[in-house]
């Protein structure tokens, strides 16, 4: 019956690749970085994903971290079904727009205005041009390994798809547009201090994941965060924060409230959209009125901020709100699959890091501490391939690559990851 069914999936991606490059329309859903073909899913339904093989997978990708109330939620299926009968897109401004801004307005402190775009991409593009604008400087600061979209400035070194393809920096860049990246290493403090040091009074900002998601899991060092943003206002510089992942997932107010941040931007997506294709650029006033037509800073967009993504995001966001033992519920799960997991691996003797942040979790099979690119890079990728498979044979599809964070939705109990954990041990026995 396996072979019956990743023979079935040969034959779609054979002729999915005649007319999509690679046959997917993102790059790491393809399966290079496991070996194989991808399942391919015909629906979902709360924790489960349901395949054209008609087998069901518990799903800890969660469509990399948006669906946080699991799939098709009642609440937000029937917004979003009232809201289509009114129509999709207008192109002319809408009450939801206004709802949402207002909601996350005046519900996260350190926010004082949101300019809604398409995806994280637009949202960190955005944040970098507002930031050189705002300083009149061009140099910015990521870290290796972190992920902020495919816009040029940012493939140099980056994470996700790029990092689990062999390919960290893109074709079809100039030199020219990356000639303003600067280059640190996550968890490294000294290096975000020494490019100060090289290019003084030239740094627009430094922009990073608070919680790395796009070479695993991989959460700050105590104290990292912070250091960065006191830098960062010693040098007259911005500190932007990618939350597009941790935003509204490690809690109502992020990472950045978990780690008492006080970002100048923010750049949001995944969850304020519920499912549908949404990011965000916000910060502080003084920031964010230099993007037109409030000042000279250009940015546009058709669809930014069309209704049935402002319906789905403010149905998800909404139930979050008023439901905060929500997030008490995720930690209290995500700690129970870490502690399972640890304990599975040392029981077995099989050198395992687990990481964690909340209801975000990552595997690697490595000996040593990960805290970076580099130790990320240190894991058994043929190990952790061998366990992919068995898990996905055992109806689990984790996300298809060694350097991919796995997330949890409300929709999981015990049941599910106690499935897992056996699952996990069957694996490696």
């Amino acid at each position: 019956m396996a072979e019956l069914m990743q023979s079935n999936r040969s034959r779609y991606f054979r002729e999915a690749g005649r007319y999509i490059p690679g046959g997917v329309n993102s790059p790491v859903r393809a399966f290079h970085g496991v070996g194989g073909d991808p399942v391919i899913i015909r629906r979902a339904e709360g924790a489960w994903l349901y395949g054209t093989d008609d087998k069901r997978y518990l799903d800890m990708i969660n469509s990399w971290g948006p669906m946080i109330l699991g799939h098709a939620f009642p609440e937000v299926v029937e917004a979003v079904r009232e809201q289509a009968g009114r129509s999709f897109s207008f192109g002319t401004p809408t009450e939801l727009e206004l709802e949402m801004a207002r909601l996350i307005v005046d519900g996260i402190p350190w926010i004082e205005r949101i300019r809604m775009v398409n995806s994280g991409t637009e949202a960190c593009m955005t944040a970098i041009r507002l930031a050189r604008a705002y300083t009149g400087r061009s140099y910015f600061i990521k870290c290796r390994g972190c992920y902020h979209g495919h816009a040029d400035p940012f493939l140099v070194e980056a994470g996700s798809g790029a990092l689990t393809h062999g390919h960290p920096s893109s074709p079809g860049i100039p030199d020219a547009s990356t000639r303003y990246t600067l280059i640190a290493d996550f968890n490294a403090i000294e290096g975000i201090r020494q490019l100060f040091d090289e290019y003084p009074e030239s740094i627009a900002g430094v922009i990073l994941e608070p919680v790395a998601g796009n070479m695993g899991c991989i959460p700050p060092e105590p104290d990292y965060l912070q250091n960065v943003q006191r830098i960062c206002r010693e040098n007259g510089a911005l500190f932007i924060v990618d939350e597009v992942m941790t935003g509204f997932r490690l809690g109502w107010n992020g990472a950045c409230g978990l780690y008492q941040l006080d970002p100048d931007l923010i750049c949001y997506g995944k969850i304020i959209g519920g499912g549908l294709p949404v990011g965000a650029c916000a910060g502080k006033a003084h920031i964010m009125d230099l993007l037109a037509p409030s000042g000279p800073v250009y940015q546009a967009g058709t669809l930014s901020g069309n209704p049935l993504a402002m319906t789905a995001g403010l149905t998800t966001l909404l139930h979050l709100k008023s439901h905060p033992l929500l997030y008490s519920r995720l930690e209290e799960l995500g700690n129970q699959l870490e502690h399972g997991l640890v304990s599975l691996f040392n029981e077995l003797s099989i050198p395992a890091q687990v990481n964690r942040a909340g209801s975000m979790i990552s595997l690697f099979f490595t000996d040593q501490k990960v805290t970076d690119l580099t130790s990320a890079l240190s894991g058994d990728l043929a190990l952790f391939r061998r366990f992919f498979h068995h898990l996905l044979q055992s109806g689990i599809h984790l996300p298809p690559s060694a350097y991919e964070s796995w997330f949890i939705s409300q929709a999981f109990q015990e049941e599910h990851i106690s499935f897992l954990l056996k699952a996990c041990d069957a694996s490696m026995r």
